[in-house]
């Protein structure tokens, strides 16, 4: 994210009054041990390096409940460590209800993870709901699943993050203007 854009969504935060000042993103996958801890590590790192970890809270669940309180996959933790991302300390969780009222960002990986969160989300609620790649520059309409797949797979997961991630920042400025 360029300097001056950085500046802008600063001074537009340190803008808004303190009850809205504290932005929730909640990245959502299948297991939430490949996609949504890669897009939580990802984004977290960009949220610092831009000087709004006070501000943008991250966090990232699975629909399913086959992988509750393990490390994300090796494959994910070893190519996001080569671009500088740390994903050891995460811990795979399954999406609530409550996330809806938490979170003012519900981002799914592909159409079948939306789906499964337009069933759970309470209808007040449902707004929150988009695809990651919707954030997209490149025009890609889903974060396709690695697990089955080799390394490649996670390194193409971690390019399509990192070009969401920077558009959803961008995202997230436009959203704070007062």
């Amino acid at each position: 994210m360029r300097e001056e854009s950085v500046a802008r969504l600063k001074r537009r935060v340190s803008e808004m009054p303190v009850q809205h000042r504290k932005i929730r993103v909640l990245f959502v996958c299948l297991g939430n041990i490949c996609r949504s801890p890669t897009a939580e590590g990802v984004f977290r790192q960009l949220v610092k390096e831009a000087g709004l970890a006070n501000t943008i809270e991250v966090d990232s669940a699975g629909t399913g409940d086959y992988h509750i309180g393990e490390r994300p996959d090796p494959r994910a933790c070893w190519a996001a460590s080569r671009r500088g991302y740390d994903l050891t300390p995460l811990r795979a969780r399954q999406v609530t209800r409550r996330d809806f009222e938490q979170f003012d960002y519900v981002l799914a990986m592909d159409e079948q993870n939306l789906r499964a969160l337009k069933q759970l989300a309470p209808e007040e609620q449902a707004h929150k709901l988009k695809m990651l790649t919707d954030f997209c520059s490149n025009g890609e309409c889903t974060v396709p699943d690695p697990y089955a797949g080799g390394p490649q797979g996670f390194e193409f997961v971690l390019d399509l993050v990192e070009d969401a991630a920077q558009g959803l920042l961008r995202q997230i400025g436009t959203r704070t203007e007062v």
